[in-house]
């Protein structure tokens, strides 16, 4: 038992990497900045381990790291990660009112259009068949389809001008 305790004092920053290692290993599969934050004082307390701090210490340092950590930096983090405007929009929110151009007739049930560079699937919200060649809008997005709707123009349905970038 002498021999393990001796082992652990000579080469404790070790034991310190392995928990480094496995707190950020845990953090990557959780992705919720808190076993990031134990990393992070495991990773202080291997440096204090190096320095020859004794092991009592190692442990206030980690300890004291890992607290301040989770409520200073995590807080932060997470407002910072979680901060978007309505400029920022991603994935199917950026989408949803979009402009789309039918590339063959859309029906209820089936049909194609070119949105935002990429042909999609589509069907329009309504169910009423809209030409090829007409500009429509996103209503929503069913997984891989785009729900789509003709312009509230009141009038016929217009056709967009050509444009270069809808020919790639």
């Amino acid at each position: 038992m002498q021999d393990v305790f001796e082992w652990m004092l000579s080469y404790g920053w070790a034991l310190w990497l392995v928990l480094f290692l496995g707190f950020a290993a845990v953090e990557a599969l959780t992705l919720d900045l808190f076993f990031g934050m134990l990393s992070v004082g495991a990773l202080a307390a291997m440096i204090a381990s190096l320095f020859a701090a004794p092991l009592f210490l190692q442990v206030v340092i980690f300890a004291l790291v890992s607290v301040l950590m989770i409520g200073v930096v995590r807080p932060l983090a997470l407002k910072h990660l979680r901060h978007s405007t309505k400029d920022q929009l991603s994935n199917i929110d950026r989408l949803l009112g979009a402009p789309a151009l039918t590339l063959e007739p859309v029906s209820g049930t089936a049909g194609t259009v070119k949105l935002g560079g990429e042909t999609w699937s589509a069907r329009s919200a309504d169910s009423t068949v809209l030409p090829a060649g007409v500009q429509v809008s996103v209503a929503r997005i069913d997984g891989a389809t785009a729900v789509v709707e003709a312009p509230h123009s009141g009038g016929p349905a217009e056709h967009p001008a050509p444009n270069q970038n809808e020919a790639r």
